[in-house]
């Protein structure tokens, strides 16, 4: 397998660990009343983030995510002509996913998906849009810094997620990912909300990586 297939395999592989851990605890949670916790959840989340740069990142960069996977090619950073096969790379492990899990819970509503509180659309949409403007500047700040700062990079990454999903989660579900939210959408048949999810974290990542490009002006590179 060449270098390029071996990305895309590792894209899918990537996300349907991401997915089937991070939706999984969701819904474990759900289904034992409550044992995983808020906190619970939100620690699952930034950890897999974190372990699974450290374990895909040289083979695809472990995006994950076609936000930051669009964003990535809007600085420069990412071929255009992959951004494609990586975003079905990604959906596609986030739908095995979710249809291992629904397999394992099939009376489980929402599959571990992200829904606005109360309905609130633009709430959640604007919720999701900082918080994948931020995630992206973390993102570009560690990965494409001083070579200390990129060795730290995953650990940032992931702790970034931690947090945005410990106090955005109860809102918005703090997905950042089309992908995440995307697949149990569909398969749970919940799709009202999911043009959020679909539409605020590509914004949001595409100002993120706006930002970035302005603030980097003459910094040292690694």
């Amino acid at each position: 397998m060449n270098a390029t297939l071996k990305s895309y395999f590792a894209e899918v592989i990537g996300t349907f660990i991401l997915m089937f851990c991070g939706a999984g605890a969701i819904i474990v949670h759900q289904e034992t009343g409550g044992v995983v916790t808020h906190v619970g959840i939100c620690i699952v989340w930034g950890l897999l983030v974190m372990a699974l740069i450290y374990t895909l990142g040289e083979v695809s960069g472990c995006h994950m995510n076609p936000a930051v996977t669009i964003a990535l090619a809007l600085v420069g950073l990412f071929p255009w002509k992959k951004v494609a096969p990586y975003i079905l790379a990604e959906v596609t492990g986030a739908f095995l996913a979710v249809l291992a899990l629904h397999l394992m819970f099939p009376a489980n509503e929402g599959l571990g998906g992200t829904y606005p509180k109360d309905g609130n659309a633009l709430q959640s949409w604007v919720m999701e849009l900082f918080l994948t403007a931020f995630l992206m500047l973390t993102v570009l700040f560690t990965t494409q810094g001083k070579r200390d700062t990129v060795v730290l990079a995953a650990i940032s990454i992931g702790a970034v997620v931690m947090l945005e999903a410990l106090f955005a989660g109860p809102i918005s579900g703090a997905s950042m990912n089309p992908a995440r939210s995307l697949a149990p959408a569909v398969i749970a048949g919940k799709v009202e909300h999911v043009w959020i999810y679909l539409t605020a974290p590509i914004v949001g990542a595409a100002l993120g990586a706006g930002i970035w490009k302005v603030l980097k002006g003459d910094l040292p590179s690694s």
